[in-house]
């Protein structure tokens, strides 16, 4: 039994080795093992990535099973050539290697699908908002860049984009993005997709501006933004004799071509412009300080558009936004509030009676009414002027929406704003105002990503830290609240209501020196902040004391007393629901909530 077994083995050996299966197989491992030696030191040489040594040795481990085979058939009869039988059976083999190979490439270049789904799921910094696709008569203007060699065009680029952005949103039926949105992206390397994304927009207007002597070149484009098609474009040589001229009959032109492209209505020429060149430039400076909402830059965007009134008197729009800056000023605290609003009141009455259709002069008025002077009727009114003249216009859109959050229309409130900063998407105020509405709403993960894109877009905006941090204490974060507020830069902001996110982490002792601190600084001017400090302690007597201030102060925090869930020790007691009464707000159905 063994010897047979033993003489079996060595049959089989003998035939292996002479069909020659051994040499073949030793020759064919120390030559791979010999490439793979050097492969591995000139990739480290050449710095080629792992993945290349991995493959070939898969490559050369499914070659050894082919160099047997062709071994085995060649070895113990000596044949030189390949069969056509032996063909068949290498060329399988080649197929099912190759296919082995390809599986094994493709699995490793492309992510499975749990970890395509992971990446997908990870959380970004901030919450992603549902995305919906843009409407199809929708556009936004870029910025036109300035192509001339001295680099000196830049308010001749900046306004033909601006005019034609103005003729644009007078269509109807085009839903056109507003400036404060599109110019955010001036001088920076955006491609058309990632704008398109963040707008929410099916069409982008793009051109550029280019002067040579006494002549200039505008040329200007019409992009779809779903796969970069360009659907229009047209240049246009002019001599530049009268660039206001110029402007206004390019601009006319280009309107009309777009007209009949996007089939959006007809359009009309708004009023409270100027001829004045230096003029229009101040006036284009001050939009970009205004929408930053600091100390600074709102000194500056007022002092730009005094410049602009002094160069051009009758410049209705700088009138106007010069009214939107003073309210501005006073709600931040750095003028007082009869003043401050009463001055915002007259200049926004002087912008009317240079240009009586001015819908955000309109819009200034209803907040005044709204803000200093409680008169929701007559705010009411301003309100249904401003969006009578212009229906989409971004600016009386949220302070439509600012009247409904104020007066607890929260569903009112929500379309509103959300119109409004769909036509504008990265205005600032209009995102505050919605995390506000959300909040008040009981909203509060909403609000979070509101205000959190706030500070994203503008990092120091007043105001976005202290209503974050309200938001984060009404969603139990009391430590990520007060972590929040601390880092506010001013320290008004930065003092309103940290008694409160103090006293909520439990440092008591901070809370009540902070309270006796802000006791002091705010007694005279902002009673509202401390009203909403002694409710949140529970102090009922104390709390409704410094609401009757504030009422005599006519602190403009008690536009937001409906729906503040600091108020919540309050909502049953019946002095609050008089005061309530006292401003003509609702009592009901928040207070029972």
């Amino acid at each position: 039994m063994t010897d047979a077994t033993e003489g079996e083995g060595d049959n089989l050996w003998n035939r292996l080795r002479r069909r020659k299966l051994v040499q073949w197989g030793i020759a064919y491992a120390a030559g791979a093992w010999g490439f793979l030696q050097g492969l591995a030191y000139v990739s480290s040489l050449l710095n080629w990535p792992a993945q290349l040594q991995r493959l070939t040795g898969l490559a050369l481990l499914i070659g050894l099973p082919v160099v047997l085979v062709l071994a085995w058939f060649h070895g113990d009869r000596g044949h030189r050539r390949v069969t056509r039988a032996e063909f068949a059976i290498l060329t399988l083999l080649f197929l099912v290697g190759g296919g082995i190979f390809w599986r094994y490439q493709h699995a490793t270049e492309s992510p499975t699908p749990a970890a395509a789904t992971t990446v997908d799921r990870a959380p970004a910094a901030t919450p992603p908002v549902a995305a919906t696709a843009p409407n199809e008569k929708s556009i936004a203007v870029l910025p036109f860049v300035d192509m001339s060699a001295e680099k000196n065009q830049e308010y001749m680029s900046d306004g033909m984009a601006e005019e034609l952005l103005n003729l644009l949103a007078k269509a109807p039926d085009l839903k056109v993005i507003a400036r404060t949105s599109s110019f955010a992206f001036k001088g920076k390397d955006v491609d058309i997709a990632e704008i398109a994304e963040k707008l929410n927009v099916a069409h982008v207007l793009e051109g550029s501006v280019r002067t040579s002597g006494n002549k200039i070149r505008i040329t200007a484009q019409l992009i779809r933004t779903a796969d970069s098609t360009h659907l229009w474009s047209e240049t246009y040589d002019r001599p530049m004799d009268d660039i206001f001229a110029i402007q206004d009959e390019i601009s006319d032109a280009i309107a009309q071509a777009l007209q009949i492209q996007l089939k959006g209505g007809s359009v009309d020429r708004r009023e409270g412009g100027t001829q004045n060149l230096e003029a229009y430039q101040l006036y284009l400076r001050s939009g970009s300080a205004l929408y930053q909402n600091t100390h600074s830059a709102l000194d500056a965007a007022g002092k730009y558009l005094e410049q602009a009134i002094k160069l051009d008197p009758n410049y209705g729009l700088a009138w106007s936004q010069l009214g939107d800056v003073v309210a501005l000023q006073t709600d931040n605290g750095y003028l007082g509030v009869a003043e401050g609003y009463g001055r915002a009141r007259e200049l926004a009455q002087h912008a009317l009676q240079l240009s009586p259709d001015l819908a955000a002069a309109h819009s200034i008025l209803q907040y005044v009414y709204q803000t200093l002077d409680w008169d929701w009727t007559a705010a009411k009114a301003e309100q249904q002027r401003a969006l009578a003249i212009d229906p989409t216009n971004a600016w009386a859109l949220q302070t439509a929406g600012l009247l409904s959050m104020t007066l607890g229309q929260w569903n009112d409130a929500e379309r509103q704003l959300s119109e409004s900063l769909s036509r504008d998407p990265l205005n600032t105020y209009t995102i505050l105002n919605l995390g506000q509405a959300y909040y008040l709403s009981g909203r509060f993960e909403e609000a979070e990503r509101a205000f959190r894109k706030l500070l994203e877009l503008e990092p120091g905006f007043l105001w976005a830290r202290r209503w974050l941090g309200k938001t984060l204490l009404a969603q139990n974060k009391p430590d990520e609240a007060l972590a929040t507020v601390q880092q506010e830069v001013d320290e008004n902001e930065r003092l309103a209501l940290l008694p409160v996110f103090l006293r909520a982490v439990g440092r008591q002792a901070e809370a009540n020196a902070a309270l006796q601190a802000a006791n002091t600084r705010f007694a005279d001017a902002n009673a509202y902040w401390l009203a909403q400090n002694y409710a949140y302690r529970g102090d009922r007597e104390l709390a409704l004391q410094w609401l009757e201030r504030a009422y005599r102060q006519q602190d403009i925090g008690l536009v937001t007393i409906v729906g503040e869930p600091l108020f919540k020790s309050l909502y049953e007691d019946p002095r609050f629901n008089a005061f309530l009464r006292k401003m003509k707000l609702p009592e009901t159905p928040w207070t029972a909530t």
